[in-house]
């Protein structure tokens, strides 16, 4: 919406309209230490001429995985996007469409999120998923308050250290000023050992939250650290790469209670980090507690074909102690890019996604392990399509190496805050190859950083 201002005369006429007199008389009732005594700091007014010059250099800073070679990692990736994906999303039944609160004006929305739902169902192997959440990290959130509903287990959840660092500390934040012990089991090697989980659970867990792939790239012993998890009768929450699932397991094959996920691979380019896509699927028999909205299928009085919102049990809705979550809407367009995206590859593309992604990061992880003074750092660990390599002259010289070639490394884990014995890793970077890196881009990346 284009920004209006407004006139002193109609500041007037408003402030006459609510009965008072100034500007000033208006923010009386906010403590004068609180208010700003100085005028903004920011630059003098341009001209249109000169902000179009301005805001055409700003823009000329950024660069984006179309001008280089993108190999980061971290969970958002580089993959291949249809451009049917931009096509269909950008329809503009879809994207001016506002969240769909009337389920009877918005059946086309309903439809395609319906089917969104169905999707993610069949690529996690859950019985039942929302229409989506906001983005990958409040998922872990979300999924352990569920976990505390479903167990009336309030005290306690239980993460990997190989969790993705950010995600651990959403749930830190959002558990800051309750009264739930937050353990993380340590992860000294690129995974956890089932042996340490066992010791950090106990009956009071309301969960054990898994990502597997981890965020080093490894994979974790997901259906043992699921029945051990169990074993406590606390549910187990996998957050899982949704490209992974091409080739491997599914959560709800090995008996995740709640699948979660980070759905930007999904027909979502990187884009400054969002908006992205919350994926939340679970047993069908944890729906009452879950959180956002779930659509679900019926007939009208006519006995046709319908959609409705079955489930929104948010706060605008009702009782506030009685809601599942305060997230208000879905995210709707990126959940639309995601079902057009899984419509579009179908079953075996996304296994041939998955596929190539895991054979050319292998390839390039022996290749980069063969220069000297370049490293893997878990090189006994099996990973996807994601891996850690070291530098004996340190992250930063690779990181500037790699650029100066055109190619785009890391993160660098430096960057993160590690729990329990991950100090190790901060000397590391992150490397991530997808479908679309070429053996001649890996080749030319090796013979740079050989030099």
């Amino acid at each position: 919406m284009p920004y209006l201002f407004n006139t002193p005369e109609q500041q007037q006429e408003m402030l006459q309209a609510i009965g008072v007199d100034s500007l000033e008389a208006l923010f009386a009732t906010i403590p004068a230490e609180l208010r700003l005594n100085r005028p903004l700091d920011i630059p003098p007014a341009l001209t249109e001429m000169e902000l179009q010059a301005h805001v055409s250099q700003l823009a000329a800073k950024n660069v984006g995985p179309g001008s280089r070679v993108c190999m980061l990692g971290g969970g958002a990736y580089d993959h291949f996007i249809p451009a049917a994906v931009d096509e269909i999303a950008r329809r503009g039944e879809f994207y001016t469409a506002y969240t769909p609160y009337q389920a009877e004006a918005s059946q086309g929305s309903l439809q395609t999120f319906f089917e969104f739902q169905s999707l993610i169902c069949q690529l996690t192997g859950m019985d039942v998923s929302n229409a989506s959440l906001y983005e990958g990290g409040t998922s872990v959130s979300e999924a352990a308050f569920m976990a505390m509903r479903v167990t009336n287990r309030h005290d306690r959840v239980v993460l990997l250290g190989s969790l993705h660092p950010e995600y651990l500390q959403i749930v830190e934040t959002y558990l800051t000023h309750l009264n739930c012990e937050v353990v993380v089991v340590p992860c000294d090697n690129g995974c956890v050992d089932p042996a340490d989980v066992d010791a950090a659970m106990n009956d009071q867990t309301a969960c054990l939250v898994i990502q597997h792939p981890n965020f080093f790239g490894t994979l974790e012993e997901a259906e043992q650290l699921t029945e051990i998890a169990h074993k406590y009768g606390a549910l187990a929450v996998v957050s899982y790469d949704p490209i992974s699932l091409g080739i491997l397991t599914r959560p709800g094959d090995y008996g995740a209670d709640i699948a979660i996920a980070e759905g930007q691979s999904l027909g979502t380019p990187l884009q400054f980090g969002g908006p992205y896509l919350g994926l939340f699927s679970c047993s069908e028999k944890f729906v009452r507690k879950m959180p956002g909205r779930l659509i679900g299928q019926t007939v009208d009085r006519n006995g046709k074909r319908c959609f409705v919102l079955n489930l929104q049990a948010r706060e605008q809705h009702i009782r506030r102690d009685k809601a599942t979550s305060n997230i208000c809407s879905n995210q709707g367009l990126i959940a639309i890019r995601a079902a057009v995206y899984l419509s579009l590859v179908g079953k075996q593309g996304i296994r041939e996604v998955a596929e190539l992604s895991c054979q050319k990061a292998h390839y390039a992880a022996e290749q980069l392990s063969q220069i000297e003074g370049i490293d893997l750092m878990f090189p006994d660990r099996a990973f996807f399509k994601e891996f850690v390599v070291s530098c004996s002259e340190g992250a930063d010289y690779l990181l500037r190496k790699a650029r100066q070639a055109g190619f785009d490394l890391g993160p660098e884990l430096s960057r993160f805050e590690f729990k329990n014995g991950a100090e190790t890793y901060r000397t590391g970077v992150l490397v991530a190859i997808t479908e679309q890196r070429t053996r001649e881009e890996i080749d030319r990346l090796v013979t740079a950083l050989k030099a």
